[in-house]
């Protein structure tokens, strides 16, 4: 699917193998069109994500059996995140979660929604819902920055719903309202900007994309989605025994961190090792450069890789930037309990 705004003037489109086809990757300034995502406000394109929707009167009770985030008590109009892991507790499906108009919709990245919506279907046996494919449906907005409800409100009514979480504000328009609900919000001072501004602040904030920033064997506290994605407070779902015993018996085995990348000209990609000396101690995750960082990237590391080990991602020198390592918060609560026990 092409989205109807990457024909106007000054779009730019993606290069070849980006895993954001059919929109902009920038309008012409992608690093002042970071600036003003930051400074004032931006729009970007999404509408290549995926919409699923899920009615029914047991919509939240079924949801929150068979994905990892605590659904029981989500109101209307409230919004969160949520995973579906696969029997080991590695992540298969990441998507962002709305309660709106007696249904639960869930937005992917694109390609996602096929499978989850197969697995969603498989599971559905007695319970009152009917997962769909919405995507025809609804078409993602994104605006960014300090001014984003200056221009909400000028923009007026544009149909579908807003929310607001993780640093963005989200519209998700009527998909044949698109092109008239992109102008009004320009018309109402957002700047208009790429997936190459979105990608480069979602990249700084350290925040993960499910198949970019993660592998087939990431769980969950690697990357950050325990709070955000993952309820500890909560049992019964596919892969939650991992979940549990990480959480409470032991640290990951690996851990996102931000890489400054030291040699511009020889940029690695999505999927390169992350190398200390001859040694493979990761993998690259997202690639981009920073208005203000210059070259980053996300890369998962092992745990034992100290912040000031010289790297090599791809071809490319890097360095772990001290401040995006995970704190390590003591002896885990679990772990305590078990030496208690054996003294």
């Amino acid at each position: 699917m092409t989205s109807p705004l990457l024909t106007l003037p000054g779009a730019v489109p993606p290069p070849e193998g980006s895993p954001d086809p059919g929109v902009a990757w920038h309008h012409g300034d992608p690093l002042g069109e970071q600036r003003a995502a930051e400074r004032d406000v931006a729009v970007v394109d999404r509408s290549h994500r995926e919409v699923l929707a899920v009615p029914g009167e047991d919509r939240l009770s079924w949801l929150h059996t068979i994905t990892s985030q605590h659904l029981l008590a989500l109101g209307a109009d409230e919004h969160t995140e949520a995973l579906v892991l696969d029997i080991r507790g590695h992540v298969e499906h990441h998507a962002v979660v709305s309660h709106v108009h007696d249904t639960v919709w869930l937005d992917t990245d694109p390609g996602r929604a096929r499978g989850l919506l197969a697995y969603l279907s498989s599971m559905v046996f007695w319970s009152k819902v009917a997962p769909r494919d919405a995507t025809p449906e609804l078409a993602v907005l994104s605006l960014l920055g300090p001014g984003t409800d200056r221009v909400i409100a000028r923009a007026g009514e544009l149909g579908g719903f807003a929310r607001t979480m993780a640093g963005r504000s989200d519209l998700l328009v009527p998909r044949s309202e698109l092109a008239g609900a992109w102008q009004r919000l320009v018309d109402a001072g957002a700047t208009p900007a790429g997936t190459w501004a979105y990608e480069a602040i979602r990249v700084a904030a350290l925040r993960p994309r499910l198949g970019v920033d993660t592998d087939e064997r990431t769980i969950p506290h690697e990357v950050g989605w325990i709070g955000p994605a993952v309820h500890l407070d909560k049992g019964c779902y596919r892969g939650q025994e991992t979940v549990a015993r990480v959480s409470n018996l032991g640290r990951p085995p690996r851990r996102m961190v931000l890489l400054h990348l030291e040699s511009p000209e020889a940029l690695p990609t999505t999927g390169d090792p992350v190398r200390a000396g001859e040694r493979v101690v990761g993998r690259v995750g997202t690639v981009t450069t920073h208005h203000e960082l210059g070259p980053i990237a996300l890369a998962l590391l092992k745990r034992s890789v100290d912040s000031n080990t010289p790297l090599q991602a791809g071809n490319a020198t890097a360095s772990m930037d001290p401040n995006s390592i995970p704190p390590d918060t003591g002896e885990p609560p679990g772990r305590a309990a078990l030496r208690r026990l054996r003294s």
